[in-house]
């Protein structure tokens, strides 16, 4: 017993002396300085509560929408048949051709049980033959049932025998930036492949007045038209395109918010076409010196520079100078923040429009109308749909009016002449205007009919 309690007195002797070597020669000194001065310092705390999704990337699971996902994404096969020289004599004199299939790859996202398939209009774009391929291996042939190469979007549909896996629309206008996405895709004709990111950015245009969501999360070749979904698995989007010097994935792409793609969708099965709605207005362009002398470059909203007549903004009391802040229950802070959201909406439909008229908010009902004005394909003319007012100056009930001339044709006297005949076409709208246009041949002659507004007829004939 004695024996232990030395043992014992030894051990707590040893653990005091190396606690007081400790304190004496390693640990350092922290001081906290209290100052009592009245300007003393503020501690500043953050008091705005975390996200109710979690703190950080390991509070995120995506392992259910990943898996809900996956199978819902196909491989896309567009088999294209190109005429080819088989020697050099045909290179140089066009005697024989061969025929080259030529292959490209994508992806399409499955929206129903019966096998309707959303992708890219360019994934599909001319192709003789289309395959898809599921997650599990099995192959269809693939019918094109319309498409939008506005909006870049396809459908197209296979015919299963069992029903299949499909994604539901989400609300694309309800994604909020900085929210956790997932890209599931065929990379590089990987299929499968799932990569995460967050919404960079909304209504984001890339050239032509289109409405993309911007997003970090990984797309390369090949992931063109897969799904770009939210955590719960809602299809928020369609992967459309990338902005690199190299072709691959360098920090962010871009998808076709769900909304417009879900009304695109809606439009072929319902309509054959495409129904968009318009307000008739144009918007003051931003970064000029025009823009700048006026002090329109920094508003937050889109000015209105013009009006067309008879349009729907004309017809809902809205003014040059106007300044759009709002539409239904979207902010807009900028031109393809409204452009998108009509790319949603048809003819017929009735919006409510806040505009700042004179720093006075005005809430104006507008109903879209039908596109009264185009750019026609190959001459590049800009025509609108005649008036009530025109077709009394002209003496037409028919034709369109030509309001753009392209620079190469400015001496023709071309403007404000109306096109009532384009070769063989007879003109009656800006429809058939397009039409005609587009099927004029590069090689050949065009003459174009056109009327004054003195009544006289003028017959052009271009080479």
């Amino acid at each position: 017993m004695k024996k232990i309690a030395s043992l014992l007195f030894v051990s707590v002797f040893a653990g005091a002396i190396t606690l007081g070597a400790y304190k004496l020669f390693f640990e350092k000194e922290n001081f906290t300085v209290i100052s009592q001065e009245n300007n003393g310092a503020v501690v500043n705390t953050n008091y705005t509560p975390t996200s109710a999704r979690g703190a950080g990337i390991n509070e995120v699971d995506f392992t259910i929408a990943a898996e809900n996902t996956v199978n819902a994404v196909v491989h896309v096969k567009n088999i294209t048949i190109s005429q080819a020289p088989t020697t050099i004599f045909d290179f140089f004199y066009g005697t024989s051709r061969s025929s080259v299939p030529q292959v490209g790859t994508g992806s399409g996202v499955i929206i129903s049980s019966d096998g309707y398939i959303v992708t890219n209009n360019h994934v599909i774009n001319k192709a003789t033959q289309l395959q898809v391929t599921l997650n599990n291996n099995r192959t269809y042939n693939a019918e094109l049932i319309g498409t939008d190469p506005n909006s870049d979007i396809a459908l197209i549909k296979i015919d299963p025998k069992e029903k299949l896996p499909y994604l539901a629309f989400g609300d694309s206008d309800h994604t909020k930036i900085g929210e956790w996405v997932l890209a599931v895709g065929n990379p590089f004709n990987l299929t499968s492949t799932v990569t995460a990111g967050i919404v960079s950015a909304k209504a984001r245009n890339l050239g032509k007045n289109q409405s993309f969501i911007q997003t970090d999360a990984a797309v390369n070749p090949g992931n063109s038209g897969g799904a770009l979904v939210n955590t719960n698995g809602d299809l928020v989007g369609i992967n459309t395109a990338i902005t690199s010097q190299t072709g691959s994935y360098v920090g962010y792409s871009f998808a076709v918010p769900s909304n417009i793609a879900k009304k695109v969708v809606q439009d072929i099965l319902e309509y054959g076409n495409v129904q968009k709605g318009f307000m008739g207005i144009s918007p003051a362009p931003v970064n000029t010196r025009d823009a700048i002398e006026k002090g329109i470059n920094n508003i937050d909203g889109v000015y209105i520079e013009l009006v067309e007549e008879e349009s729907a903004a004309q017809e809902a009391g809205i003014l040059v100078g106007d300044i759009i802040k709002k539409v239904d229950e979207i902010d807009v802070h900028k031109y393809p923040d409204l452009t998108g959201y009509l790319s949603t909406k048809r003819p017929g439909d009735t919006l409510s429009l806040i505009v700042d008229r004179n720093e006075e908010l005005l809430t104006l009902p507008i109903v879209l109308k039908e596109r009264q004005s185009l750019i026609v394909p190959e001459m590049g003319l800009e025509v609108r749909n005649l008036t009530e007012h025109d077709k009394k100056v002209y003496k037409t009930t028919s034709g369109v009016k030509i309001t753009g001339v392209p620079e190469r044709y400015r001496g023709y006297g071309l403007s404000e002449k109306v096109i009532i005949k384009v070769d063989d076409h007879e003109i009656g709208n800006i429809d058939d205007a397009f039409t005609a246009f587009g099927s004029i041949s590069k090689y050949g002659k065009t003459v174009i009919v056109m009327v004054g507004s003195n009544g006289e007829r003028d017959r052009l004939i271009f080479q």
